[in-house]
């Protein structure tokens, strides 16, 4: 058998019945796709299913409010996503009569959906014979037929988007894309693959060259920016906080967190107050107290950036208009760090 007609019979047997699997809906598969992306199946199979429950269809996507749609996302990362889901639910609604789009052109229109997803959406749904290159099929076309092209280069990403399509089944293509993927994210995996069990193993470049961990290639690493964030977390007497959105682009966009300094000195309480001040639209307040939470930071990681984070809790004797019980705090959509910090915080403090 050639290469193809090995994946596709390899996922005849391996391929994990998955919820997507099981519908040719593009409303469907593009949510899966979108909350795959940077996201392993085991954690991205129960937001799905949450999301599928709570907006079973693309126009029930498109009215909700934002803020429920982000609480919903709650945990799983990259909130762009989210957000940018949302815009494209609105804009099929809007602009596409509450149909997809069904030429590979017309997907790239949606926002947050680019070569990957189209060609996932359209092979899938459509039959359209565009072929996908995530991750895992960088992977293991790199394995397999020897290319050391970096694959975050322009160069790179053009070499294995024509190769990706030279070895494609042209009969089965949805099916096809669907096995590729599988196959590099269970068979072929990043580390320790299990290469004596493969059926690509008689044919494999890099199995014969010993060159299974060099490869793929990547013409250079992503530096890792430190950042250090002191949360303060007001609390008054009747068990009140007060938290602020954050509106401006970059992490976190839309959702609520407790009022931040960003230093990487330690704040005295003077710098806790004057940050407070900042975040309530309040001018002298005072604290009655303040503690340090957690005696070493929290590390926060992020693709581009780990996050050192230290929480306070600064008693006051009364919070400014906005202030809420801690309860309804909940409720908000927060980023898992924010979360996890008041899941503890509830158990010691309230």
């Amino acid at each position: 058998m050639n290469f193809s007609d090995t994946i596709l019979h390899w996922y005849g047997t391996h391929k994990r019945d998955l919820p997507w699997r099981h519908t040719r809906d593009p409303y469907r598969i593009w949510l899966s796709e979108i909350m795959l992306q940077q996201t392993r199946v085991a954690q991205g199979l129960p937001y799905y299913r949450r999301f599928v429950e709570r907006f079973p269809g693309v126009a029930d996507l498109a009215a909700a409010p934002e803020e429920e749609v982000l609480k919903l996302w709650q945990g799983l990362g990259y909130y762009s996503r989210a957000r940018n889901m949302q815009a494209t639910a609105r804009m099929v609604c809007d602009q596409y009569g509450g149909q997809f789009p069904q030429t590979y052109a017309g997907l790239l229109t949606l926002k947050g959906v680019g070569p990957y997803t189209a060609a996932a959406i359209g092979s899938i749904c459509y039959g359209l014979p565009t072929p996908v290159v995530d991750g895992n099929v960088y992977r293991l076309l790199s394995r397999y037929f020897g290319a050391d092209v970096p694959i975050d280069t322009p160069a790179g990403r053009r070499y294995f988007d024509g190769l990706a399509r030279e070895v494609m089944h042209p009969g089965r293509i949805g099916e096809y894309n669907q096995a590729v993927m599988e196959f590099g994210a269970v068979q072929c995996v990043p580390r320790s693959p299990e290469c004596s069990g493969c059926p690509l193993a008689d044919s494999c470049w890099a199995l014969a060259a010993d060159k299974v961990t060099s490869l793929p290639v990547k013409a250079g690493k992503t530096k890792v920016r430190k950042r250090y964030f002191h949360y303060i977390v007001p609390v008054d007497q009747e068990l009140n906080t007060f938290m602020v959105q954050r509106n401006a682009k970059g992490i976190w966009q839309g959702l609520y967190e407790f009022p931040l300094l960003e230093s990487e000195a330690e704040p005295g309480v003077s710098d806790l107050a004057h940050q407070l001040n900042m975040a309530m639209g309040t001018n002298g307040i005072k604290l009655q107290s303040t503690l340090r939470f957690n005696r070493e930071p929290v590390v926060h990681k992020l693709s581009h950036q780990h996050l050192h984070t230290t929480f306070w809790i600064a008693r006051l004797e009364r919070l400014p208009e906005g202030a809420l019980p801690f309860g309804m705090a909940e409720e908000l959509p927060v980023p898992v760090l924010i979360a996890n910090f008041m899941e503890t915080v509830k158990n010691s403090y309230f």
